[in-house]
């Protein structure tokens, strides 16, 4: 009869075993998960510098012919209100001539209704070359193409911010923004 509850107790331990083996898997595999997703958070950017990759431009403040520069999470923007006369020459543009081809309507946002406001023009203030921040035409020096020029090493953006000469490989990229209103742009990194 003791041979009977040996194996009885020995049944009970090694249903224990397998239970405490379960319990222990199930916390050290609940422990990495939750030491994982605090390690990779902690990757993610903090709420004051969420706040500040982004900016509201009150852009009917900005005279036409002119431009204002912002600085976005220290990244140069510009944002330029083009006449009439500087819209025209970057829509007249034969694009399959450009070493970075795009229309000047895929350089503009839509407006909240859809329409694009041609006249503002935003893109980033650096050249795509090495980095330098381009002049323009609050600087007095525009360039062959009535837009930006790199002093650096003489690269030539137009109107529409497309490269047309120079080393520089691209175009001014174009950040994200939209549209508030019609006199507010939202831009984000």
């Amino acid at each position: 009869m003791t041979d009977h509850t040996a194996n009885e107790h020995d049944a009970v331990d090694e249903d224990r075993r397998n239970f405490i083996h379960i319990a222990t898997g199930a916390a050290a595999f609940g422990g990495t998960a939750m030491f994982a997703w605090v390690a990779v958070d902690q990757w993610n950017p903090a709420a004051d510098t969420k706040a500040a990759s982004a900016m509201d431009v009150d852009i009917s403040k900005i005279p036409a012919c002119g431009e204002i520069r912002v600085l976005i999470g220290g990244k140069p923007f510009f944002i330029r209100h083009r006449t009439a006369t500087e819209i025209s020459e970057a829509e007249a543009v034969n694009i399959s001539t450009l070493r970075d081809p795009q229309s000047d309507d895929d350089r503009l946002r839509p407006k909240p209704d859809g329409s694009l406001n041609r006249s503002i023009l935003i893109t980033s203030g650096s050249c795509t070359h090495l980095g330098c921040v381009p002049l323009g035409p609050c600087q007095g020096n525009t360039g062959d193409f009535g837009g930006w020029y790199c002093p650096c090493h003489g690269s030539h953006y137009d109107t529409s911010g497309r490269i047309r000469k120079g080393p520089a490989p691209r175009n001014l990229p174009v950040p994200d923004y939209r549209y508030l209103s019609d006199t507010v742009v939202n831009i984000s990194l």
